[in-house]
């Protein structure tokens, strides 16, 4: 049987907290000892988390394992997915794509790049909007940057779609859907229109970035 508490990376065996009975009591300083030896071995070893970006790992940290108790205090309902939003290259791909290596006995969300959704259906056409808004668990990344869609002709808001599509499925079958964007709300409304906007806030728990968080990629 799997112990959650335990991480087996490289040979080296990380602790994230202790197990009690069929309970983790987690510690958010040893999750962020393993996280910065997990980003090192995804991202290369100069891969370190900012001081800046603690908040922000420490509430996905506590979405992630589904600590009820201080999601409640945090204003954010463990039912619903993330977006995750902020300024160009603040780390939110970076932290989207590391965070879930927390919980390795939880079916994992898959991340995939908005636009490549988009380039998809230009292909194929519609059946890409019901491959991703029907089933599956993912993080579309650079949600609202991408090019509207078109196939045979016909322009399509591509992730608008699936995002409605997802919405039903979050409602029919609690599907949670997680995503990254540099757009505000009123951007997204915008770009996608007031229903899409509406629906999002359902969806999603808002987790933000400082609007002059650093861009970590210069």
């Amino acid at each position: 049987m799997m112990n959650p508490s335990k991480i087996n990376e490289g040979g080296k065996v990380y602790s994230l907290g202790e197990l009690d009975g069929t309970r983790v009591d987690y510690d958010f300083s040893k999750i962020l000892r393993y996280l910065n030896a997990k980003g090192k071995l995804l991202f290369g070893k100069k891969f370190h988390i900012w001081e800046e970006n603690l908040d922000i790992v420490y509430r996905l940290s506590v979405y992630m394992i589904k600590d009820t108790e201080t999601c409640e205090k945090l204003g954010i309902d463990p039912e619903k997915g993330i977006l995750l939003t902020g300024p160009v290259g603040c780390g939110k791909t970076t932290i989207m794509k590391l965070i879930r290596h927390i919980v390795p006995h939880i079916r994992p969300y898959e991340i995939i790049p908005a636009r490549n959704v988009t380039f998809g259906f230009n292909n194929i056409g519609y059946k890409i909007i019901e491959d991703y808004g029907n089933n599956g668990l993912y993080c579309f990344d650079d949600i609202g940057v991408e090019p509207i869609g078109r196939h045979f002709g016909k322009d399509c808001n591509v992730i608008g779609e699936i995002l409605l599509s997802r919405h039903e499925l979050f409602l029919r079958a609690r599907t949670k859907t997680h995503g990254t964007t540099n757009l505000n709300a009123d951007e997204l409304e915008e770009r996608y229109g007031k229903r899409v906007r509406s629906r999002m806030r359902e969806m999603f728990n808002l987790i933000a970035f400082k609007k002059d968080a650093k861009d970590k990629r210069q």
